[in-house]
Protein backbone atom coordinates (compact mmCIF):
# COMPACT_ATOMS: atom_id res chain seq x y z
CA UNK A 1 0.00 0.00 0.00
CA UNK A 2 1.61 3.28 -1.04
CA UNK A 3 1.99 6.13 1.45
CA UNK A 4 -0.25 9.15 0.79
CA UNK A 5 -0.37 12.63 2.24
CA UNK A 6 -3.23 13.32 4.60
CA UNK A 7 -5.91 15.58 3.19
CA UNK A 8 -5.65 17.99 6.11
CA UNK A 9 -2.88 18.80 8.57
CA UNK A 10 -2.78 16.90 11.81
CA UNK A 11 -3.29 18.60 15.14
CA UNK A 12 0.36 17.87 16.02
CA UNK A 13 1.68 19.61 12.88
CA UNK A 14 -0.52 22.65 13.53
CA UNK A 15 0.74 22.94 17.10
CA UNK A 16 4.34 22.55 15.95
CA UNK A 17 3.85 25.27 13.34
CA UNK A 18 2.22 27.61 15.84
CA UNK A 19 5.04 27.05 18.34
CA UNK A 20 7.61 27.79 15.65
CA UNK A 21 5.80 30.97 14.63
CA UNK A 22 5.62 32.08 18.27
CA UNK A 23 9.36 31.55 18.64
CA UNK A 24 10.06 33.56 15.51
CA UNK A 25 7.80 36.47 16.39
CA UNK A 26 8.33 36.49 20.15
CA UNK A 27 5.71 36.87 22.80
CA UNK A 28 5.62 40.67 22.74
CA UNK A 29 3.98 43.16 20.47
CA UNK A 30 7.09 43.10 18.28
CA UNK A 31 8.68 46.38 19.34
CA UNK A 32 11.36 44.83 21.56
CA UNK A 33 12.15 42.21 18.95
CA UNK A 34 12.41 44.84 16.20
CA UNK A 35 14.70 47.01 18.35
CA UNK A 36 16.90 44.04 19.21
CA UNK A 37 17.26 43.15 15.54
CA UNK A 38 18.18 46.69 14.47
CA UNK A 39 20.96 47.11 17.06
CA UNK A 40 23.92 44.85 16.27
CA UNK A 41 24.93 42.31 18.91
CA UNK A 42 28.41 43.78 19.38
CA UNK A 43 27.02 47.25 20.00
CA UNK A 44 24.53 45.97 22.60
CA UNK A 45 27.27 44.00 24.33
CA UNK A 46 29.62 46.99 24.34
CA UNK A 47 26.94 49.30 25.72
CA UNK A 48 26.23 46.85 28.53
CA UNK A 49 29.94 46.46 29.29
CA UNK A 50 30.44 50.23 29.38
CA UNK A 51 27.43 50.66 31.68
CA UNK A 52 28.77 47.94 34.01
CA UNK A 53 32.23 49.53 34.05
CA UNK A 54 30.72 52.95 34.79
CA UNK A 55 28.90 51.46 37.79
CA UNK A 56 32.14 49.92 38.98
CA UNK A 57 33.86 53.31 38.65
CA UNK A 58 31.11 54.81 40.80
CA UNK A 59 31.78 52.14 43.43
CA UNK A 60 35.49 53.01 43.41
CA UNK A 61 34.65 56.70 43.79
CA UNK A 62 32.19 56.06 46.63
CA UNK A 63 34.70 53.84 48.43
CA UNK A 64 37.50 56.40 48.10
CA UNK A 65 35.14 59.15 49.29
CA UNK A 66 34.04 57.13 52.32
CA UNK A 67 37.62 56.03 53.16
CA UNK A 68 40.12 58.71 52.06
CA UNK A 69 42.99 56.66 53.51
CA UNK A 70 42.29 54.03 50.81
CA UNK A 71 42.26 56.52 47.92
CA UNK A 72 45.95 56.05 47.02
CA UNK A 73 45.58 52.26 47.05
CA UNK A 74 42.45 52.41 44.89
CA UNK A 75 43.74 55.01 42.39
CA UNK A 76 45.66 52.64 40.03
CA UNK A 77 42.84 50.08 40.02
CA UNK A 78 40.26 52.79 39.37
CA UNK A 79 42.42 54.15 36.54
CA UNK A 80 42.50 50.69 34.94
CA UNK A 81 38.69 50.41 35.18
CA UNK A 82 38.40 53.86 33.57
CA UNK A 83 40.70 52.71 30.76
CA UNK A 84 38.56 49.59 30.29
CA UNK A 85 35.46 51.77 30.07
CA UNK A 86 37.10 53.88 27.36
CA UNK A 87 38.33 50.79 25.46
CA UNK A 88 34.88 49.18 25.53
CA UNK A 89 33.14 52.36 24.44
CA UNK A 90 32.02 52.73 20.85
CA UNK A 91 33.08 56.38 20.83
CA UNK A 92 36.61 57.18 21.93
CA UNK A 93 36.76 59.50 24.90
CA UNK A 94 38.94 60.38 27.82
CA UNK A 95 38.57 58.08 30.81
CA UNK A 96 36.15 59.46 33.40
CA UNK A 97 37.79 61.47 36.13
CA UNK A 98 37.13 60.78 39.80
CA UNK A 99 33.96 62.29 41.20
CA UNK A 100 34.39 64.86 43.91
CA UNK A 101 34.03 63.56 47.43
CA UNK A 102 30.51 64.00 48.76
CA UNK A 103 31.36 62.81 52.23
CA UNK A 104 33.77 65.63 52.93
CA UNK A 105 36.45 63.11 53.88
CA UNK A 106 34.81 62.15 57.17
CA UNK A 107 34.89 58.44 56.47
CA UNK A 108 31.10 58.23 56.81
CA UNK A 109 29.27 55.70 54.72
CA UNK A 110 28.76 57.00 51.21
CA UNK A 111 26.28 55.41 48.84
CA UNK A 112 27.90 53.04 46.38
CA UNK A 113 26.37 52.75 42.95
CA UNK A 114 24.12 49.73 42.61
CA UNK A 115 25.55 48.08 45.68
CA UNK A 116 24.20 49.86 48.72
CA UNK A 117 26.26 51.95 51.10
CA UNK A 118 30.01 51.57 51.42
CA UNK A 119 30.78 49.57 54.57
CA UNK A 120 32.09 51.62 57.52
CA UNK A 121 35.18 49.45 58.09
CA UNK A 122 37.92 49.93 55.47
CA UNK A 123 38.62 46.18 55.23
CA UNK A 124 34.93 45.48 54.61
CA UNK A 125 34.81 48.27 52.03
CA UNK A 126 37.72 46.68 50.16
CA UNK A 127 36.03 43.28 50.35
CA UNK A 128 32.80 44.74 48.95
CA UNK A 129 34.73 46.37 46.10
CA UNK A 130 36.57 43.08 45.46
CA UNK A 131 33.22 41.27 45.35
CA UNK A 132 31.96 43.77 42.76
CA UNK A 133 35.12 43.27 40.67
CA UNK A 134 34.85 39.48 40.95
CA UNK A 135 31.16 39.47 40.02
CA UNK A 136 31.72 41.66 36.97
CA UNK A 137 34.72 39.54 35.94
CA UNK A 138 32.61 36.39 36.12
CA UNK A 139 29.79 38.03 34.16
CA UNK A 140 32.20 39.11 31.43
CA UNK A 141 33.68 35.62 31.27
CA UNK A 142 30.20 34.22 30.68
CA UNK A 143 29.56 36.86 27.98
CA UNK A 144 32.58 35.60 26.03
CA UNK A 145 30.54 32.74 24.61
CA UNK A 146 28.32 35.04 22.58
CA UNK A 147 30.74 37.86 21.80
CA UNK A 148 32.16 38.51 18.33
CA UNK A 149 35.93 37.89 17.94
CA UNK A 150 37.62 41.19 18.79
CA UNK A 151 35.11 42.05 21.52
CA UNK A 152 35.55 38.57 23.01
CA UNK A 153 39.30 39.14 23.25
CA UNK A 154 38.74 42.53 24.89
CA UNK A 155 36.19 41.13 27.35
CA UNK A 156 38.57 38.28 28.24
CA UNK A 157 41.35 40.74 28.95
CA UNK A 158 39.11 42.99 31.03
CA UNK A 159 37.69 40.00 32.92
CA UNK A 160 41.20 38.78 33.75
CA UNK A 161 42.14 42.25 34.95
CA UNK A 162 39.02 42.34 37.14
CA UNK A 163 40.01 39.03 38.72
CA UNK A 164 43.46 40.45 39.49
CA UNK A 165 41.83 43.57 40.97
CA UNK A 166 39.71 41.38 43.25
CA UNK A 167 42.86 39.62 44.44
CA UNK A 168 44.73 42.89 44.98
CA UNK A 169 41.82 44.42 46.89
CA UNK A 170 41.75 41.55 49.37
CA UNK A 171 45.51 41.00 49.73
CA UNK A 172 47.51 42.73 52.44
CA UNK A 173 49.33 45.74 51.01
CA UNK A 174 53.10 45.39 51.10
CA UNK A 175 52.97 41.62 51.70
CA UNK A 176 55.17 39.43 49.55
CA UNK A 177 54.51 35.84 48.62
Amino acid sequence: MPWTLPSRPSRRSLLAGAAGAALLTGCSDGRATDAALTIPLERRMRETAVRDSARLLERYDATAAAHPALAARLAPLRAAVAAHTAALSLTPSAPPSPSPSRSGGTGAAAPAASGGPVPQAPAEALTALADAERSLSESRTIDLAGAPGELARLLASVAACGAVHAYLLTSTPGATS
